[in-house]
C-alpha cells in the first residue's frame, strides 16, 4: 500500500466507523511519498510475531455511528481538479441514446434503474455507459450519485431503493438497516449467485463496470471529495452487514474498486518518475540553457501529482482497512476467495508498495483455509509472485515461514489444489535456487505414481526440472533448439533408471512414463537410444558407463557410513541435482547390476511405446479428457509408424538376446500389440517377420511361465488375421508350433498312462507342454488337434487313482474347459445337428462330474481351479444361453443337482469365509501373500453369487452368504451388498425370507454350541444383533412398499422363537425365545398400527406357552418395548440413528415461552417446517457472534430462550462442536419484542462448513468478537499469528 502509514500499521483501523474520517481527510492523513514511491513501513510491521491489528474501541456499523458525520451534514464538495497537463483525457464519441431523464420526476423518488438493467443485459459498451452517467452526474450530482447507489443496491438483489430524502436525513447505518428490513426475499439467491442464463454474465459485467468507472473518472471525479468518498463509505457499511447478499456484493465491488485504484496509483507513480527525470534533466542544463518556466511547471506538476497520489492512497487505505481486513476471514468462502485473489493482483501490479511481509501474511494465513476455492486462490496468487524473478528476493522471509505449508499442500485432498501446489513449487524451484531441500523434494517424488493424471503429470514436471533438466537440457544455437546428443539421452535414461529403482515401485513403469510424458515426451520417444542401450554387445561397457561418471562431471566419491545410512528409500541427491543409487553403481563385474538395468529399461521401453501408440494414460489413472484432438491423433499416428519402423527389425534381435530370461522376454513380446502391422507388407519387411516367428517358437518351447506363454499366444493372435497378406505364412508357423507341442504331449501322455511311476523331469516336461497348449488354446482354436479325449483320460485317471501329479492336473482341467468352449463357439456359428448338441452336452456333463470330484481333492489349488471352472460352465450353460433367439441351444441347458449345489456351498464355507490373519504394514512378503489370497477368495465368492442371481443355484443358498455380511464386511461387504440388492430386485418377498433364514441359521448354530442359558449375553449374540440391524437398514426408506414384508418377517420370527417349548412343568423359557431380541432390530421399520397388531399376535402365541407368574421373560419384555407406542417408529428416527436437527418454529404460538413435552417435540419434528431464509438483519446484530446464532437456532427451548440467546454477551466465544446449551439471563423480554422476533425470521442460518472456516487456525479471529461488532477487525492481539503451534492449524 503506498504510504499507508499510521501508528499501528497498514490496517490499524479496526472498524468501518473510522473509514469516514480517513476518507474525508485523506489528503491530511496520507504522508508524502518519495519520488520513487518507496514505502516506509513501521518497524513493528516487519515483526511477524508481534503484528498490531488496530484499535479495539471502534463501534459497530449497526450502532448508528458509521459515517453519520458524513451524511448528516452538508458536505462541502471540493472542486474537481483539472486534468494532468501531460495526460490527455480520452476523447470518444458519446452516445446519448439512453439516460434521458424526466425532469418532472419528484425529488423524493430515485431515478429508474437504467444502470442495473444495462449491466445485467451486458450488451452496451461499458465505457459509453459510464460516460453517460458522468454527464448526468455533472448535471445533477445528487440524482446521479443516487442512481449509482441504487445500482449497487439492486446488484445486491434488494428491491428497496435509496431516495433523496433518505440520503439527506439518514445515516449510512440507518439506510442499511432500512434496506435490510425490506430484504424479505423468499429465496436466498441474489444476482452474483443466481442461476439461469440471464445472470450468467452478470458478475463479469459488474466488475467491468466498476473498473471502467474508475478508469473514466481518474482525471475528474476521482479527486472530487463527494462521489468516491461516499461510495467507499457505503460499500464499507454494506460489507459489514450480516445479510450475505449485501456482504458478498459490496465486498466484490470494494475489492474491484481497490484494484482499479491500484492501477491509477501505478500510473501516478510512473508519472512522478517521469516528472522527476525531466526535472533533473532540466536542472542539469547550463545557466544559459535552463528554462525557469519549465522548472516551475515541473514543480507545480509534481505537487499536483503528489496531491493526487495522497488522495488515491487515502481511498485505498480506507478500502483496505474497512473491507479487506474484515472480509478476508469472512464466514463465506466466496468472499474470502475474492479478497485473496485481489490482494494477489495488487502485489503483482504494485509490488513496490504491496509486496511486503505486512500484506503477504494474509495469503500465508489463508493457505490453511478449509475450502478448496480459497486455498486455490492463494496458490494462484503466489504463482504470479514467484514467477517474477525480480521480486523473489523480497519473498525470502515469507518463503521461510510458509514453505512447509506449501510443500504439504501437495497432498491436499482436493486434486486441483494439489496440482496448483506442485506447479507453485516448480516455479520456486526454477526461480529460487536452494530453497527447496532434499527432504522437501522427496515428499513430492512419490506423487508421480498418483492415480489422478493432472497431479501425477505436475509431479512429473517437478521431477524433470529437479533431476533431469540440469543434466539433459537442450542448448540453443542461433535461436534454434539443437538436437540432443546421444550422451545427453544416455544420461537421461540413466537418471530415470536410478529414480525408478530407488522408488521401489518397479511394477509401475507405465505410470512413471505417463507422468513424465507431457514434459519429457521427446526423450521418452527416443527409441533409438533405448534399443542401443539394450543391444550393446558388451554389457560391462554399459555397466561401466553407468558407474564411471556419465551422471556427473565429477566422479562419484565413496560414501561414508553416515551417508550410506541416509541413502535409503529415495537415495541421496548428488551435487548436480540427480539421484544417486548405490545399488546401480556397483563395479561392472556384478551380474545383478546388468539384470536390474535391463529389466528396467525394457519396462520403460514398453511403457513409452504403449503411451505413444494408444495415446491415453494407463489403466486406473483418471483423466478429464474425453478424447484426442485431431492434432493429437495425427501425432499418435505418426509416432506409431515411427516406432513400428524402428522396432520391427530390432525386435527379433531383442528376443534373441533375452530369450533365456522370462522376466525380460514377456514384455518384449507385448511390443507387437502396439505396432502398425500393415507395415510388414507395405515396407517389404517379411524377412523380419520370419525372424520374429522363429524367435517366438524358440521362446515358447523354452519357457513355461504363464506370463511368457500368454504374451506369445497373444502376439501370434495379432498376426493371425485373414486381412493380412502374410496370414498364410503365420498360420503355417502356428500349425508347426502346435504340431510340435501336440506330438510331444501325446508321447508323454502315453508314458504316463502306461507306467506307474514318473520321475520329476518327465512330470515337469508333461506339465510344461500342457501349460503351453492351454495358453495357446485360450487365444487360438485348436479343435482340429482333438485334445479333449486325451486330456479327459488323464483327468479320469487322476480322479480314479490319484496318481497324477498336481502340476499336470491343473493345465489339463483348463485344456478341457477351453475345448468345450471352442466347441460351443462352432455350434453357435453354424447349423448344428441334434447329435452334435448331445455330444457337447455329454462332454460338459462329464467334465462337471470330474470337477465335482476335484472339489473334494486334498490339494487346495485343484479345488479352487475346479470351483472356478464349474462356476463359469454352469453360468454359460444356464437358461440365459437361449436368450436372444438361441432356442436351438435349449438341449444344452444344464441344471446342477442338489448334491452339486451342496458341495459348492460347502466349498465356499471352507475356503472363503475363513478368518485371515492380521495384515502388517503391507510391505512384507507375508502381507502380499495374504492380499493375493484375499483376491482369490473374492473371486470365488463373486462366482458363487453370480450363480445365485442368474438362477443356477437355489436362492435359499444365499443365506450361507448373507449370514457372514457383518463379520466379513471389510473383505466382502461390497460383493454381499450388491448381491443383496440384486436379490431384492428379483423378488423382494423371497429376499426378506432369506434374511430371516440367515438369522435363524446363525441362532441355531450358536444355540447348539452354547446352549440356551445366558445366550443373549454372549459376544456372538451381539454380533447377530448387529447383523440384524444391518439387514434392517437394507430395506431402505421405502417403508410403504416394505410394510407387508416386515410384518411377515416379524410373524415368522415370532413363530420360530416359540417353535420349541420347554419341558412340561418347567419354568424355563423356550430355547429360541432370545430370537425376539434380534427381531426387535426390525421394529423401527414398522408402522404404529402394525406394532399394535404384532403385540396382539405375540400375546395370543404366549397364551399357549406355560410361564411362571410374576416372572416375565427378558426377551419378551425387550421385544414388547420395541413395539410400544413410545418407542421410535417408522415415522420418527429409528433407534440408534441420529435425529434430524430441531429447527425454530416460526409463529406467534411460540412467543409465550411455554415448555414443550417430549411427545409434542416429536410432533413438531414431524411437522412440515418451512425453510429458513438465508438472510439476516443488520439491525438486529446485538453484538452476537454468528456462531452463537446458529447454536441458538439448534436449541429445543422456547422462542423466548431463542430471544435471550440473541442478547448473549459477545465476549464469550463458542467453538462449534454440536448443539450446546445457552445459560441466558431471564430478563430477555422488553419493548418491541414482537417486531424483533418478526425481524428474526430474516436471520441467516449459516452452514456448518461456513463456521468451520473460522477454526482454530486463527486465534486472533476468535478474539475479534470481544469488540462491539461481530465483523470488526482484530484488536491489539500480540499472538504470533504465524506460529502453527499456537494456531493449532489443521492443514486439510
Amino acid at each position: 500500500m503506498p504510504t499507508l502509514r499510521s501508528s499501528s500499521g497498514p490496517h490499524s483501523s479496526s472498524s468501518p466507523s473510522s473509514v469516514s474520517s480517513s476518507v474525508q481527510k485523506s489528503g491530511q492523513r496520507g504522508l508524502s511519498a518519495s519520488s520513487g514511491c518507496s514505502v516506509n513501513q513501521p518497524q513493528d510491521e516487519r515483526d511477524w510475531g508481534h503484528t498490531s491489528e488496530g484499535n479495539s474501541d471502534s463501534s459497530s456499523a449497526d450502532e448508528g455511528s458509521d459515517f453519520e458525520d458524513i451524511l448528516r451534514r452538508s458536505v462541502k464538495k471540493r472542486p474537481a481538479k483539472r486534468p494532468l497537463r501531460t495526460t490527455p483525457v480520452a476523447k470518444q464519441p458519446k452516445k446519448r441514446s439512453r439516460m434521458v431523464r424526466d425532469h418532472h420526476q419528484k425529488e423524493s423518488e430515485p431515478p429508474a434503474s437504467d444502470l442495473f438493467d444495462a449491466v445485467k443485459a451486458a450488451k452496451s459498451d461499458m465505457q459509453t455507459l459510464v460516460d453517460d452517467w458522468v454527464d448526468s452526474y455533472k448535471q445533477d450530482q445528487d440524482a446521479g450519485f443516487l442512481e449509482l447507489v441504487n445500482f449497487f443496491i439492486r446488484s445486491c438483489g434488494c428491491k428497496g431503493t435509496v431516495t433523496l430524502e433518505m440520503f439527506k436525513k439518514m445515516s449510512n447505518s440507518e439506510i442499511i438497516r432500512h434496506l435490510t428490513e425490506q430484504f424479505n426475499e423468499d429465496s436466498g439467491d441474489y444476482p452474483l449467485i443466481a442461476p439461469g442464463p440471464s445472470w450468467k454474465k452478470f458478475q463479469g459485467s459488474f466488475c467491468d463496470f466498476v473498473k471502467t468507472l474508475v478508469c473514466q473518472c481518474q482525471y475528474s471525479l476521482l479527486y472530487d471529495g463527494f462521489p468516491m468518498d461516499h461510495l467507499i463509505s457505503l460499500l464499507t457499511g454494506l460489507s459489514d452487514s450480516q445479510v450475505r447478499a449485501f456482504r458478498h456484493t459490496s465486498t466484490l465491488a470494494a475489492m474491484k474498486l481497490m484494484t482499479s485504484l491500484v492501477s491509477v496509483a501505478v500510473q501516478l507513480s510512473m508519472h512522478k518518475d517521469n516528472n522527476q527525470r525531466q526535472y533533473e534533466a532540466e536542472r542539469s542544463k547550463g545557466p544559459g540553457q535552463r528554462a525557469p518556466e519549465r522548472l516551475e511547471s515541473l514543480l507545480e506538476k509534481r505537487k499536483e501529482l503528489q496531491e493526487h497520489q495522497e488522495e488515491i492512497e487515502g481511498m485505498m487505505n480506507a478500502l483496505f482497512r474497512g473491507v479487506f481486513v474484515h472480509r478476508y476471514r469472512d464466514v463465506l468462502p466466496e468472499i474470502r476467495a475474492i479478497c485473496i485473489e485481489e490482494i494477489g493482483s495488487w502485489m503483482q501490479s504494485y509490488s513496490t508498495s504491496f509486496l511486503t511481509d505486512s500484506y503477504l501474511k494474509y495469503i500465508g494465513w489463508t493457505l490453511h483455509d478449509k475450502h478448496r476455492e480459497v486455498r486455490l486462490k492463494c496458490l494462484k496468487a503466489l504463482k504470479g509472485l514467484y514467477s517474477n524473478r525480480e521480486v523473489t528476493a523480497r519473498l525470502e522471509l515469507f518463503t521461510s515461514r510458509f514453505k512447509d505449508r506449501m510443500v504439504s499442500m501437495v497432498m491436499d485432498r482436493e486434486y486441483d489444489v494439489a496440482v496448483e501446489a506442485v506447479r507453485l513449487l516448480i516455479i520456486i524451484l526454477q526461480n529460487m535456487e536452494g530453497v527447496l531441500t532434499d527432504t522437501d523434494c522427496e515428499s513430492i517424488y512419490p506423487v508421480v505414481y498418483a492415480s489422478n493424471r493432472a497431479l501425477a503429470s505436475a509431479a512429473g514436471e517437478f521431477l524433470y526440472w529437479k533431476l533431469f533438466y540440469p543434466e539433459c537440457e537442450t542448448k540453443t544455437v542461433g535461436g534454434r533448439e539443437r538436437r540432443r546428443s546421444p550422451r545427453s539421452q544416455r544420461t537421461f535414461f540413466q537418471l530415470l533408471l536410478s529414480f525408478f529403482v530407488e522408488s521401489e515401485l518397479h511394477n509401475h513403469a507405465a505410470y512413471l512414463v505417463d507422468s513424465l510424458w507431457d514434459c519429457a515426451a521427446p526423450q521418452l520417444k527416443d527409441w533409438e537410444s533405448l534399443t542401443s542401450l539394450l543391444l550393446e554387445k558388451d554389457q560391462s561397457a554399459c555397466n561401466g558407463s553407468l558407474g564411471q561418471g556419465d551422471l556427473s562431471p565429477t566422479s562419484v566419491k565413496p560414501k561414508t557410513d553416515i551417508e550410506q545410512h541416509r541413502c535409503h528409500g529415495w537415495g541421496e541427491l548428488g551435487s548436480g541435482g540427480w539421484l544417486i543409487c548405490d545399488s546401480l553403481f556397483d563395479p561392472p563385474g556384478n551380474p545383478d547390476l546388468g539384470d536390474v538395468q535391463e529389466s528396467t529399461l525394457i519396462e520403460i521401453l514398453v511403457s513409452s511405446v504403449r503411451q505413444a501408440s494408444e495415446g491415453h494414460p494407463p489403466v486406473g489413472r483418471v483423466t478429464g479428457k474425453k478424447g484426442l484432438t485431431p492434432k493429437e491423433r495425427k501425432i499418435q499416428a505418426d509416432d506409431k509408424v515411427k516406432l513400428t519402423e524402428h522396432l520391427i527389425p530390432l525386435l527379433p534381435q531383442l528376443l534373441a538376446k533375452f530369450s533365456a530370461d522370462a522376466e525380460k522376454v514377456a514384455p518384449l513380446l507385448q511390443l507387437l500389440s502396439y505396432f502398425d502391422l500393415k507395415i510388414y507388407c507395405t515396407r517389404r519387411l517379411e524377412k523380419h517377420l520370419e525372424l520374429f516367428l522363429q524367435q517366438l517358437q524358440e521362446v515358447v518351447v523354452k519357457h513355461a511361465e504363464p506370463a511368457v506363454l500368454e504374451a506369445g499366444a497373444h502376439a501370434l493372435y495379432q498376426l493371425c488375421k485373414p486381412e493380412f497378406t502374410f496370414f498364410s505364412r503365420v498360420d503355417f508357423a502356428r500349425s508347426q508350433l502346435v504340431d510340435l507341442l501336440t506330438d510331444r504331449f501325446q508321447q508323454e501322455l502315453e508314458e504316463l498312462l502306461q507306467s506307474s511311476f514318473l520321475d520329476e523331469d518327465e512330470v515337469y516336461s508333461l506339465a510344461a507342454t500342457l501349460k503351453r497348449l492351454s495358453a495357446f488354446y485360450n487365444a487360438h482354436d485348436l479343435t482340429r488337434w482333438e485334445l479333449y479325449e486325451p486330456c479327459y483320460r488323464l483327468l479320469r485317471k487322476a480322479v480314479d487313482t490319484g496318481e497324477v501329479p498336481r502340476q499336470v492336473i491343473l493345465p489339463a482341467l483348463t485344456l478341457v474347459y477351453f475345448s468345450i468352449l471352442w466347441t460351443l463357439t462352432h455350434i453357435s456359428e453354424s447349423d448344428v445337428s441334434q447329435k452334435q448338441l448331445l455330444s457337447l452336452k455329454g462332454r460338459m456333463v462329464a467334465f462337471c462330474e470330474l470337477c465335482q470330484s476335484c472339489l473334494s481333492d486334498v490339494d487346495p489349488e485343484i479345488q479352487e481351479q475346479a470351483f472356478i471352472l464349474l462356476s463359469d460352465l454352469l453360468l454359460i450353460f444356464s437358461p440365459q444361453m437361449i436368450v436372444g433367439g438361441c432356442d436351438f441351444l435349449r438341449p444344452l441347458v444344464f441344471f446342477p443337482e442338489a448334491t452339486l449345489q451342496s458341495e459348492l456351498a460347502s466349498f465356499l464355507m471352507d475356503h472363503v469365509f475363513i478368518q485371515p490373519g492380521d495384515l502388517g504394514s503391507g510391505d512384507s512378503q507375508e502381507d502380499h501373500l495374504q492380499i493375493e489370497q484375499l483376491h482369490r477368495r473374492r473371486r470365488l465368492l463373486a462366482g458363487f453369487c453370480k450363480l445365485l442371481l442368474y438362477g443356477v443355484l437355489e436362492m435359499d443358498a444365499a443365506s450361507d452368504v448373507f449370514k457372514h455380511y457383518n463379520k466379513f464386511y471389510n473383505d466382502y461387504g461390497d460383493i454381499i451388498k450388491e448381491t443383496l440388492t440384486r436379490a431384492r430386485q428379483i423378488d423382494r418377498s423371497h429376499c426378506s425370507q432369506i434374511l430371516l433364514l440367515s438369522l435363524k441359521q446363525l441362532y441355531t448354530e450358536l444355540l447348539q454350541e452354547q446352549g440356551p442359558q445366558y445366550l443373549n449375553e454372549l459376544p456372538a449374540f451381539t454380533e447377530m444383533r448387529d447383523l440384524a440391524r444391518r439387514f434392517a437398514l437394507s430395506f431402505g426408506p421405502q417403508q410403504l412398499q416394505n410394510r407387508d414384508l416386515v410384518v411377515t418377517l416379524h410373524k415368522e420370527g415370532i413363530k420360530f422363537s416359540l417353535s420349541e417349548l420347554p419341558p412340561a412343568g418347567s419354568s424355563s423359557q423356550p430355547p429360541n425365545l432370545a430370537f425376539l431380541e434380534l427381531l426387535s432390530e426390525f421394529s423401527p421399520r414398522l408402522f404404529h398400527q402394525d406394532k399394535q397388531l404384532l403385540l396382539s399376535y405375540l400375546e395370543n402365541c404366549l397364551q399357549h406357552v406355560p410361564q411362571a407368574p410374576g416372572h416375565p421373560w427378558g426377551p419378551v419384555t425387550t421385544y414388547c418395548h420395541s413395539l410400544s407406542p413410545l418407542e421410535n417408529t417408522a415415522e420418527a428416527s429409528p433407534q440408534g440413528y441420529p435425529r434430524s436437527k430441531k429447527r425454530r418454529i416460526k409463529g406467534p404460538s411460540r412467543l409465550n415461552g411455554e415448555d414443550i413435552s417430549p411427545s409434542r417435540e416429536e410432533s413438531l419434528q414431524l411437522s412440515s417446517i418451512p425453510p429458513t431464509p438465508t438472510l439476516t438483519s443488520t439491525a438486529l446484530k446485538s453484538r452476537q457472534p454468528l456462531g452463537g446464532l446458529e447454536e441458538v437456532e439448534e436449541e429445543e427451548g422456547s422462542e423466548s430462550e431463542f430471544t435471550q440467546g440473541q442478547r448473549f454477551s459477545n465476549t464469550q466465544r463458542l467453538r462449534y462442536s454440536g448443539p450446546q446449551r445457552f445459560h441466558t439471563p431471564p430478563n430477555s423480554s422488553g419493548p418491541g419484542l414482537g417486531s424483533r422476533l418478526t425481524r428474526l425470521s430474516l436471520m441467516e442460518e449459516e452452514e456448518e462448513e461456513g463456521l468451520a472456516a473460522q477454526d482454530d487456525s486463527s486465534e486472533e479471529w476468535q478474539e475479534t468478537d470481544k469488540q462491539p461488532s461481530s465483523y470488526s477487525s482484530p484488536g491489539e492481539h500480540r499472538l504470533d499469528l504465524l506460529d502453527s503451534t499456537e494456531l493449532n492449524i489443521e492443514d486439510f
